[in-house]
């Protein structure tokens, strides 16, 4: 297969990954992700959700690593701007964000070992892509000038923009919990932030991030993830919605689930 990039692996690899979005984006319209509120034991073993968001974001770091530093392009400097983008986001996905997470002490587990392999799998698929993508420039591309380029411009604004509202929004979710307070509601309402417009600003944030990234790449791997997590994020935030408003007979009436004044 060399309709891409001409290499048939990495060309094979790209064309799963549109397939994987595919299915994503169908089984969204059918159920959620079995983690968070919306985990359930009916679908077998559940772990801890520390170590099962770690367990499922890790590829994209070791994955990521081995496929960009076997390529020529490695210690040039437009591959090692993109290498940096990439670090600064999983640094936090796969790293901070699973150790800040705060466990009701005594909770069930509540990450289901299905939604760990799925996840590894597009963490796998994403980080060899992107990887092999900065560090061996299939595209001929990415020489110096692609950091003045337009595109790379706009889209690290609009990544980082995605970036901080994701943090901030994660932030004030993690803080709603104190540490170590068995007597602490499980779940609270969000306020403050883009929680006055939407219910699910992280969502909103990761989106906005992955649109940044795929016009700053300009390249399919990037539109591959913004796909997925698109197919993931938008059916769950329309139920995170519903869910809220079942729970809190105060919950703010004028929230959208995901897209201020719209949606």
């Amino acid at each position: 297969m060399h309709w891409y990039t001409g290499d048939p692996v990495y060309d094979s690899v790209l064309t799963a990954a549109f397939v994987f979005a595919a299915f994503v984006i169908i089984a969204g319209f059918f159920g959620q992700s079995s983690y968070g509120r919306f985990a359930s034991p009916k679908l077998g073993f559940n772990l801890d959700p520390r170590f099962g968001w770690w367990l499922m974001e890790i590829p994209a770091t070791v994955v990521f690593a081995i496929a960009y530093l076997s390529g020529p392009a490695r210690y040039e400097p437009t591959s090692l701007v993109l290498a940096g983008i990439w670090v600064l986001h999983y640094a936090n996905r796969g790293w901070f964000f699973p150790l800040a997470i705060r466990q009701m002490p005594g909770k069930r587990s509540t990450f289901n070992l299905s939604v760990v392999v799925m996840g590894m799998v597009v963490t796998a698929m994403h980080g060899y892509l992107n990887g092999a993508l900065f560090s061996h420039d299939y595209l001929h591309r990415y020489d110096t000038g692609w950091l003045t380029d337009p595109r790379f411009v706009i889209g690290v604004v609009l990544y980082l923009c995605g970036f901080v509202l994701l943090v901030h929004s994660e932030a004030i979710v993690r803080h709603l919990r104190a540490k170590n307070d068995p007597g602490a509601a499980e779940y609270r309402i969000p306020y403050g932030g883009a929680f006055r417009f939407v219910t699910s600003p992280a969502y909103l944030g990761e989106l906005i991030a992955w649109s940044g990234f795929a016009v700053l790449t300009w390249a399919l791997p990037g539109v591959a993830i913004l796909l997925i997590t698109a197919g993931n994020l938008i059916p769950r935030a329309l139920q995170t919605q519903r869910w809220y408003e079942q729970k809190f007979v105060d919950y703010p009436t004028d929230r959208k689930a995901l897209i201020p004044f719209l949606l």
